[in-house]
């Protein structure tokens, strides 16, 4: 972050502040209209919009879920350092729909027969074990506690950066967390999935335009090819075996970890029918294409206009290639406009998304077994205080914790890939005991945390064992101890 920064330097200014003001407040208004139509004071009303949900609002609800600002900043940044190798971020981004496609249809199937609101109840359903239920519960309120940090944190610099420093970090976490936590309790997942329509198309229309207008500025792609080939040889090598290891490594964990968030398991049970999941599940496949791909080529092209960038810099390749189109065309500011609100849009609706995953967990899987008694409306009443309790939390940790926290992001997806015998042996293992699932929770997970808080701690500690990923090798663990615990306990069951 700069130490002085003018409105001058700021990314919007006049019309274009004007503009994203006036976004602001629609989203406010949508969270009223998700009030309105709200048709009963239930949970499965607030936190799955009535499992009503159709075709376009789950398509495009499931597109901003599984799409984030890091898209659209960190992939060109990876790429720019990385070359054609972060080409692999197709592949776990596919993945994760590849892995929807395992579990999602029998999933939606049992969440429609038993009323699931949660991951937990599955959970709860499939095992009947409380402990087991709350450890998984427990691990996705963690992944998503610090996800909705980190997201917070970067709205507050986004607008830092956009107001040129005349908004502070933490104001702008303070108001932009103050108009989620609104649109969200007004109108819960109703809210959020129409507020993720507006977000996923202003993301596909800026990635395309952003795309175009660079690739304009760089006359195609055969000069500012030609100019990487020479600045930037290393970018074409071959990649060696440790290399394939290490995007395997990758794919796994970005791609099962994307799968298995709560909020995205939360958008299935909402579907209003099985065809209408298939269709846009089915669509989902192809969204890398017109997303990921366009923004791994801004980052390999962007070595053409800015070479030598270090890592620091390179974070911010495409507003710089952004800010050197709108200066030598000034009828492209408004691409920087749409850009930035996309950029917001995105992380707007991963924050709101993960906030109100935290309060069904937290509502139905800890407070609602303890106070059984509670009315469906008491129940939703809580999961609304809850969010606006978790709110105040992140937006107070935001605003004060150190840019190490980006650090922690890690942690979220190499957690939740722990989950995942729970969950996707627990649909097609019939026999698959309790005891040997929390066993393997449980010990894949210590060891991811070893490697990745031990890193924090203390270098000495790798936080990639042999360069692939703690979660991968604790869920390698996770599937040994699970297996030897239930062909142990198999046999003393039949006695």
């Amino acid at each position: 972050m700069p130490e002085t920064t003018t409105a001058e330097d700021s990314l919007l200014q006049g019309a274009g502040l004007w503009v994203l003001g006036g976004y602001l407040v629609v989203l406010v208004l949508i969270g009223l209209a998700g009030r309105l139509a709200r048709r009963a004071n239930t949970l499965g009303d607030f936190f799955l919009a009535g499992r009503g949900m159709g075709l376009v609002v789950l398509l495009l609800t499931l597109y901003a879920t599984q799409y984030s600002g890091n898209t659209l900043i960190g992939f060109a940044a990876s790429t720019y350092r990385n070359g054609f190798s972060f080409l692999v971020s197709i592949l776990f981004m596919m993945g994760v729909v590849g892995f929807y496609l395992i579990y999602a249809p029998r999933l939606y199937r049992l969440s429609r027969e038993e009323g699931f609101i949660t991951l937990g109840d599955y959970i709860q359903h499939r095992y009947r074990s409380r402990l087991l239920t709350l450890c998984i519960s427990l691990s996705g309120i963690i992944a998503l506690a610090n996800f909705l940090v980190t997201n917070l944190k970067a709205m507050g610099e986004v607008a830092y950066e956009v107001t040129g420093g005349q908004l502070a970090m933490a104001d702008g976490i303070i108001i932009l967390s103050v108009i989620i936590i609104i649109y969200e309790t007004l109108g819960g997942l109703r809210s959020v999935a129409w507020t993720d329509v507006i977000q996923g198309v202003i993301l596909m229309i800026g990635c395309v335009l952003v795309f175009v207008v660079i690739m304009n500025t760089l006359e195609g792609f055969g000069p500012a090819l030609q100019t990487v080939r020479d600045t930037r040889p290393d970018f074409w090598d071959s990649p060696t075996v440790h290399d394939c290891l290490k995007w395997t490594s990758t794919v796994l964990v970005v791609s099962l970890g994307i799968a298995l968030y709560p909020h995205a398991i939360q958008r299935i049970y909402a579907a209003k029918s099985a065809g209408t999941l298939k269709i846009a599940l089915t669509i989902m496949v192809f969204m890398p294409f017109a997303t990921t791909l366009l923004m791994i080529s801004i980052g390999f092209f962007g070595n053409a206009l800015y070479p030598g960038l270090d890592r620091a810099d390179s974070e911010g390749i495409t507003l710089l290639m952004l800010k050197s189109v709108a200066a030598a065309e000034p009828g492209a500011a408004w691409i920087v406009v749409l850009f930035i609100s996309a950029v917001l849009a995105a992380i707007m609706s991963t924050a709101d998304s993960a906030l109100l995953s935290i309060a069904s967990s937290v509502t139905q899987d800890i407070v609602r077994p303890l106070k059984s008694t509670l009315s469906q409306a008491a129940l939703t009443k809580t999961g609304k205080f809850t969010s606006w309790l978790v709110m105040a939390a992140a937006a107070a940790l935001a605003s004060v914790l150190p840019q190490s926290i980006w650090a922690l992001i890690q942690i979220k997806l190499e957690l939740l890939v722990q989950c995942a015998p729970a969950l996707l042996l627990g649909l097609h293992w019939k026999s698959l005991t309790p005891r040997a699932v929390l066993a393997g929770f449980l010990a894949g997970t210590a060891f991811t945390l070893f490697f990745l808080i031990g890193n924090m701690l203390t270098p000495e500690i790798p936080h990639r064992p042999l360069d692939l990923h703690a979660g991968f090798w604790g869920l390698l663990i996770n599937l040994l101890v699970l297996v030897t615990v239930h062909c142990l306990s198999v046999p003393k069951q039949r006695d």
